[in-house]
């Protein structure tokens, strides 16, 4: 979406207030988007107010926990690589500071060390930059809603790194009572597939399959997709 120049003129204030704007409508999303780029952050911007989702931007880390606990937003879209703090480091900060305020990495970064640190930092979600406004969208309402989205591109950079990381040996592993169908429920999540792909993988509905996954979820004491994957193949079962 283009990249902003050296010399590029800060914004205004690190608030979105955009001409005729009133107070955003009951049930409306509210996203902070946090992206040293200008030229970036308008470009996202344009997509996202034409999905009806309210924006506020800040153009630094830094600013970025400051407005989060003013502007109480649903969801943070925040970059990784920015001046001043990173993102991964402003992302720990808002969960120690603003722990309902969900955090969304969105990167040209696909490298798993990142991918990994952001999660370890309370990242609810990691996306690609180049990822189309839908799965965007996609992965802020999931944020908001208290779930996890990571991009299925990005699943397999996770996965492999806990691999890297080293499983546990047989003497720590601690596997509930998980039915055959929720182990193979689990095995596709830490392969990346969302809802709809893993019911067509096994033949149920994507209801059914949001069914098995709050079960493991509850019986493996996890909150997310992403700590299923996590626990998944440190425990062997993908």
């Amino acid at each position: 979406m283009g990249t902003p120049a050296d010399d590029e003129p800060p914004p205004a204030s690190d608030r979105s207030c955009g001409p005729g704007r009133g107070s955003p409508r009951p049930g409306r999303l509210r996203i902070l988007l946090v992206d040293d780029h200008t030229f970036f952050r308008a470009g996202l911007r344009s997509l996202l107010e034409a999905e009806d989702i309210e924006v506020l931007e800040a153009r630094s880390g830094e600013a970025a926990i400051g407005l989060a606990a003013t502007a109480s937003p649903d969801v943070v879209l925040m970059d990784v690589h920015m001046a001043g703090i990173s993102g991964i480091e402003a992302t720990r900060r808002l969960a120690e500071g603003a722990p309902d305020v969900p955090v969304v990495m969105l990167t040209m970064s696909a490298e798993d060390q990142h991918v990994v640190a952001a999660v370890r930092a309370g990242a609810r979600g990691y996306l690609l930059k180049d990822a189309d406004v839908a799965e965007i969208v996609a992965g802020a309402r999931a944020a908001a809603g208290g779930r996890s989205w990571i991009s299925p591109r990005l699943s397999s950079a996770l996965v492999d790194a806990v691999h890297a990381s080293g499983r546990l040996s047989p003497d720590e592993l601690s596997v509930p009572d998980l039915t055959d169908r929720e182990r193979a429920v689990l095995r596709l999540i830490a392969d990346g597939r969302d809802n709809s792909e893993i019911g067509a993988e096994m033949h149920i509905s994507p209801a059914t399959v949001k069914n098995h996954v709050t079960s493991i979820l509850a019986k493996l004491h996890l909150s997310n997709r992403v700590e299923a994957a996590v626990y998944a193949v440190r425990n062997g079962l993908a």
